[in-house]
């Protein structure tokens, strides 16, 4: 994340007891607002969870671990059927305008910029 990035990464959350896997995201800015891409393999689209409240965003995602019938896992690297990341937003971010689309087991969100942090060209009048 950039100097410039108008969200961050919450690092003390206690909100909920239970262990999660942090996902990977790339926070992508531009002149007009942020784009947040989640990696969040085998979650289905029922059990993504997204909240927006009190300037803070919430990713929450629910994975299937089960083992087929009849076989036992000798290893097992993913143990852990969730995954979690918390992120604060700035306040020049309009987060009543954010879009979110699923495809691929990657979650991309668009949070624009309020209209009057965003740039605008100015109008030169000959007088």
């Amino acid at each position: 994340m950039s100097a410039n990035t108008n969200v961050t990464q919450r690092t003390n959350e206690n909100v909920r007891p239970e262990a999660a896997l942090l996902p990977p995201v790339d926070v992508i800015e531009d002149a007009s607002g942020i784009t947040l891409l989640a990696d969040l393999p085998g979650v289905p689209k029922e059990k993504l969870n997204l909240q927006l409240e009190a300037g803070s965003l919430t990713i929450e995602g629910e994975v299937s671990l089960s083992t087929p019938e009849g076989m036992e896992s000798g290893h097992a690297e993913v143990r852990l059927p969730r995954y979690r990341r918390v992120f604060t937003l700035s306040k020049e971010l309009d987060s009543e305008k954010t879009t979110a689309e699923f495809k691929n087991g990657v979650l991309r969100l668009r949070i624009p910029k309020t209209e009057h942090v965003q740039p605008r060209k100015i109008e030169v009048k000959v007088v």
